[in-house]
């Protein structure tokens, strides 16, 4: 193998030249507390969890509440249509028709603002715990600075 690469190529002393990250992370940083600032972000981390866990459980109640008010719309149609068969085309019954069919989209006009409502609940209530955190860090940010400054 040798015979194929006449050079010796010592992949240590290479690396040895380079500057070490060692150097670096013993380099004390006046007034910076790595115990502060990792406690920051394990709050961070656990409102960002808990806007999560909010915002499926909103949007697990928004599908459920979905496939109810689809499936009782569904029904209502079958009885709907199972009532107009048969019926003769008088102008009353277009009448009766028309108003049953008025009522029907109201109705799912009211179904589409409830959804949007549980939506919108949903977010607010990840917003707000993320607004929270936001908050509460700059907040620490504050005192941080204060006390350096000090």
């Amino acid at each position: 193998m040798s015979d194929k690469f006449p050079f010796a190529f010592d992949f240590g002393a290479m690396t040895d030249s380079f500057p070490t990250m060692d150097k670096f992370f013993k380099t004390d940083f006046p007034a910076f507390d790595f115990g502060v600032f990792q406690e920051a972000q394990q709050k961070n981390m656990k409102a960002l969890i808990e806007a999560n866990k909010t915002a499926v459980n909103g949007y697990q109640a928004l599908y459920k509440r979905q496939a109810e008010l689809f499936e009782a719309a569904v029904a209502e149609a079958k009885d709907r249509f199972s009532g107009v068969q048969g019926q003769p085309m008088t102008a009353e019954n277009a009448a009766e028709n028309f108003e049953s069919m008025k009522s029907a989209f109201e109705k799912n006009l009211g179904d589409l603002k409830e959804i949007a409502e549980l939506a919108q609940a949903a977010n607010t209530g990840a917003f707000d715990i993320i607004k929270a955190r936001t908050e509460e860090a700059f907040a620490e940010m504050k005192d941080a600075a204060e006390k350096m400054a000090a």
